[in-house]
């Protein structure tokens, strides 16, 4: 049975802020892959592909409606999710939690507004994502798993200066990606 995990303070999350801002600014590389095969469903991957139609194969992105579509479908320019590693280990305070973020891609690379604005093109193994300008926002699920100071905290005017939720991307390029892969702002 697992332990029941405390939730991090404000001030605890606050500590973590000058480790998260010494993330690597242009190259890192992929530490975990998670398909999410049905709603709150998860699996890390050791292999996937990224493809322009689906994003990651085996996810369910394309099947998911979203408010910001004009069409209620799944949005274009939120296929694909990156969260920074050392933002998910502060506030999932254990790697095997990380997963419930429901991100799919994690990596130790700053993911500030300044670092990856909309636009950015983003090589991870043979694939290139590119960072949308939809942002990737918190929710009550978040709020569940990590504790309400976490959503606070990625909230905050800092949290959103420094995306530390993460941010939406769409595959403009199709490849292969495996943990381990070079994740390198082009």
């Amino acid at each position: 049975m697992q332990a029941e995990v405390k939730h991090l303070t404000t001030a605890d999350l606050e500590a973590g802020l000058s480790e998260i801002r010494n993330s690597p600014k242009d190259e890192s590389v992929l530490d975990m892959i998670v398909s999410r095969p049905e709603e709150d469903g998860r699996e890390i991957m050791t292999l996937a592909d990224l493809d322009t139609e689906v994003g990651l194969v085996g996810d369910t992105w394309q099947n998911r409606p979203s408010a910001r579509s004009d069409d209620g479908n799944a949005h274009p320019d939120m296929q694909i999710t990156i969260m920074n590693s050392r933002v998910a280990q502060l506030v999932a305070q254990d790697k095997e939690r990380w997963p419930l973020s429901g991100d799919q891609l994690f990596a130790d690379i700053d993911l500030s507004a300044v670092n990856m604005p909309p636009g950015t093109r983003i090589a991870v193994g043979s694939a290139i994502l590119e960072a949308t300008d939809q942002p990737h926002t918190p929710c009550k699920k978040f709020s569940a798993r990590y504790g309400v100071d976490a959503l606070k905290f990625i909230s905050s005017a800092i949290g959103k200066e420094l995306q530390l939720r993460g941010i939406n991307c769409k595959v403009v390029q199709n490849g292969e990606i495996k943990p381990g892969d070079v994740v390198r702002k082009l």
